[in-house]
């Protein structure tokens, strides 16, 4: 038993590794938060010349802002592809799912809602 031990490792939870190594987590950390530092200031830096053609502009800081979710979920929320993230993977797209239907049914009624409207010469001649 003592042997099939050494082969296979316990269950264990998250953050209750057994070896602490504390130099590649930092690393990782500084990594990452060097990547966010410098998508930052990129993004200040398109926003604010005029060495970028105008109209791509927005199309940049989407770009850049989806890259820097990606560094965070990555280096920060630790989110990989090891079969130990499935709930973490699962819990963050039922995040998005939820977010996407508050944010684009707000949209959809408050396009509706204007379409709606009548008119404020409408709307005036039913206030008196």
């Amino acid at each position: 038993m003592s042997d099939q031990h050494l082969h296979y490792p316990a269950d264990l939870a998250p953050g209750d590794e057994e070896e602490v190594r504390v130099g590649p987590r930092l690393l990782g950390y500084c990594v990452g938060f060097g990547l966010a530092v410098l998508m930052t200031a990129t993004s200040f830096f398109i926003a604010g010349t005029d060495l970028v053609w105008q109209p791509s502009i927005p199309v940049a800081l989407v770009v850049l802002a989806i890259a820097q979710m990606g560094v965070h979920l990555v280096f920060f929320i630790h989110i990989t592809t090891d079969p130990d993230n499935t709930n973490n993977i699962l819990a963050l797209a039922f995040g998005l799912l939820i977010v996407f239907l508050v944010v684009g049914g707000s949209l959809w009624i408050m396009s509706h809602l204007n379409q709606n409207m009548p008119p404020m010469d409408q709307i005036m001649r039913m206030q008196r």
